[in-house]
């Protein structure tokens, strides 16, 4: 069951945390999440699961950043996020994908207790430009039954900046 915004609202500063919070961006069942001001790209020709990738960050201008097709651009929230007994889930907004703009390639499912900000895999059709600030995707929350461990990864956990894959990590500890 997905939580209502007026649930979510109920929520927050309990079992939900949306810093900063304005109440102008919540939705019937979502929240607006806005981008931040940094994107990072990778620097690697090749990326290898095994290594940890190189990752270049630059700040999107005041007049914007125009995104180029066939390149990955990691973006996050300006907003940090914090669960203990929802399940947070991540979507584009539909007024993104009619510009041909990936929000989300494939991570969008989060898991409860999760806290940090979230990075965004951002790709285009054809170039678009961007501005930091803008509402780009939207969080909303899954009730969770049965017994459960909250996330307490160590990758991605109280992040504080952009994330770049740490899949490399997982090949560390699976000798």
């Amino acid at each position: 069951m997905i939580l209502s915004g007026l649930e979510i609202l109920r929520n927050l500063g309990n079992d939900i945390c949306i810093e900063p919070f304005d109440r102008s961006r919540l939705n019937p069942n979502s929240y607006n999440l806005t981008l931040h001001d940094e994107l990072g790209v990778y620097e690697d020709a090749v990326l290898d699961m095994k290594h940890k990738p190189t990752l270049r960050t630059f700040k999107i201008p005041a007049e914007g950043f125009v995104l180029q097709p066939g390149t990955l651009y990691l973006g996050r929230t300006a907003e940090f996020t914090n669960t203990k007994s929802f399940v947070p889930m991540l979507e584009g907004r539909s007024s993104i994908g009619r510009l041909g703009m990936f929000v989300h390639v494939t991570a969008g499912f989060g898991d409860v207790g999760f806290a940090g900000y979230w990075t965004l895999e951002i790709a285009a059709i054809q170039p678009v430009r961007i501005y930091s600030g803008v509402e780009i995707c939207q969080i909303f929350y899954h009730q969770i039954t049965g017994e459960y461990e909250p996330y307490r990864s160590n990758k991605y956990q109280n992040n504080t900046g952009l994330q770049p894959s740490m899949l490399y990590k997982d090949f560390l500890t699976n000798k």
